[in-house]
């Protein structure tokens, strides 16, 4: 089948190329990506503040909550992740004191020879 010259005008418009490139995007992004719905109690004065914050900045309060939350987790992550390395730490501080110890002694036992 042919395609009338106007509808291939159109198809071939730059704008309607970029138009199908982010309708695929923004479709993939939504497969990637699935959001999972919550109930949420909000402290007043919180909720109260963060309204006036959006107003400002024209932020949708879903992406806000969620950019929070990401923020929040990567703090969090860095936490848990500063106390491992604290314990491996200490850990590896004590054992390289009984080898210093153990050469230590060593090399008292080649003086006494």
């Amino acid at each position: 089948k042919s395609v009338p010259a106007q509808l291939r005008e159109i198809l071939l418009h730059p704008q309607t190329i970029y138009l199908h490139y982010i309708l695929n995007v923004y479709t993939f992004i939504i497969y990637k990506y699935p959001m999972k719905s919550i109930s949420l109690k909000i402290d007043d004065s919180i909720f109260g503040e963060t309204e006036e914050i959006l107003s400002k900045i024209s932020m949708p309060r879903n992406r806000y909550i969620n950019e929070a939350l990401d923020y929040y987790n990567k703090i969090h992550k860095r936490k848990l992740l500063e106390k491992r390395l604290k314990v491996q730490s200490e850990l590896v501080s004590r054992e390289s004191m009984k080898v210093l110890k153990d050469f230590e002694d060593i090399d008292y036992a080649d003086e006494s020879i």
